[in-house]
């Protein structure tokens, strides 16, 4: 937790308690422009231009409101590529779309798995798949970095790709926000979304983040509409008619909670204060020296899934004890033991990050301790 959290939700609490409703319009903070004080911040993280961005919803959430927009089948134009082992909710919410427009997953949802006895996968696999899929392909949705494996990927490589055959190009950066340099605008993708409760340490369940990229700032596009997305400039008359409010501020359903707002703001401080680059290169430094020892050290008891190449990860590294699942189930267990807490993620991995905002060289000592004993 950032240390200014506690006081930003004691600020928030201390003008429910003496403005009440006037804290809408009143005081410095006020909150009827509240989701505004974090715009320029998630901006800068995912290289974006401030109109394309806004805090707002959950990540499904707003991944649903895009895909509303954004996978429009028509004809044999019917498909969605994901990656296999997607995270749930991410193949749940595109599955059910399809449905809902009428689809068949079973035939328009489309996984496309690492090769044989990879379990990363190729750039040039993802090349081909998307050209190979051609006019039936609706829509990529692909994640920044995947959770289970911890691998970055080339996302305007990607939008360039489904772009190339009629595709709309969105992305889930609930891992890469954050901890990877993000460039959205310039990749030119349609879409993306992430959450916030990861690398961006606002807390549990924390407001997500959605981009929309400025070509579509005010295009006439199809969308679950909510009053908050309506022209700023009228949104108080209360009209019938729905007038979206240009960017991604119209997306946005209802007026945004402030007490998931404030943690938010505070940890953007932060952020904005050090940079995603200086990040970025203490990152490179701890999971490369990290991956160096684990290699020399416990090659023959633990495999690294995540790529070698340092452009291709963040600071995760996942890592899948050879002995088996239980093996790995009991090494979890003995770095908890000792105050290391990983990730299990099913059926066999541990992931491990060094987040360079908070994590130092002694952490990363710590765990190749625990790392040693549980093996032992």
């Amino acid at each position: 937790m950032p240390r200014s959290v506690p006081s930003a939700l004691a600020r928030v609490t201390e003008q429910w308690a003496t403005l009440a409703v006037e804290a809408h319009f009143t005081d410095r903070d006020a909150w009827m422009p509240y989701h505004e004080r974090v715009r320029d911040s998630l901006a800068r993280l995912v290289g974006a231009r401030p109109l394309e961005v806004v805090a707002m919803n959950t990540l499904t959430t707003n991944l649903h409101l895009m895909l509303a927009s954004f996978y429009r089948p028509k004809g044999e134009r019917r498909a969605i590529l994901i990656e296999a082992r997607a995270f749930p909710s991410d193949r749940h919410a595109v599955a059910s779309q399809i449905e809902l427009a009428g689809g068949d997953p079973k035939r328009d949802l489309i996984e496309l798995a690492p090769l044989p006895g990879e379990y990363t996968l190729q750039p040039a696999q993802i090349d081909a798949t998307i050209a190979a899929l051609g006019e039936r392909l609706a829509l990529v949705l692909w994640p920044g970095v995947q959770y289970a494996t911890g691998q970055r990927f080339d996302l305007a490589r990607i939008a360039a790709a489904a772009h190339a055959v009629g595709a709309a190009a969105g992305f889930d950066l609930a891992h890469a926000v954050g901890n990877v340099p993000v460039d959205l605008h310039d990749a030119k993708a349609d879409f993306a979304v992430w959450c916030s409760y990861k690398y961006l340490n606002a807390g549990p369940g924390a407001i997500a983040g959605c981009f929309v990229h400025e070509r579509h700032a005010e295009a006439e596009l199809p969308r679950m509409a909510g009053w908050w997305g309506h022209d700023a400039g009228t949104r108080f008359q209360m009209g019938p008619e729905f007038r979206p409010t240009p960017g991604a501020d119209g997306w946005q359903l209802s007026n945004p909670s402030i007490f998931a707002l404030a943690p938010l703001r505070a940890s953007l401080d932060l952020f904005d204060r050090v940079g995603i680059d200086a990040l970025r290169q203490r990152s490179l430094e701890f999971t490369g020296y990290l991956a160096s020892v684990i290699d020399a050290e416990f090659a023959d008891s633990l495999q690294i899934l995540t790529p070698a190449d340092p452009l291709q990860r963040g600071c995760q590294l996942s890592l899948r004890v050879r002995a088996g699942r239980d093996a790995g189930k009991s090494l979890h267990a003995a770095m908890h033991a000792r105050g290391v807490i990983g990730d299990w993620r099913e059926p066999d991995v541990i992931r491990v990050a060094p987040a360079p905002l908070y994590n130092d060289g002694d952490d990363i000592a710590r765990l190749l301790q625990a790392l040693r004993e549980g093996l032992s």
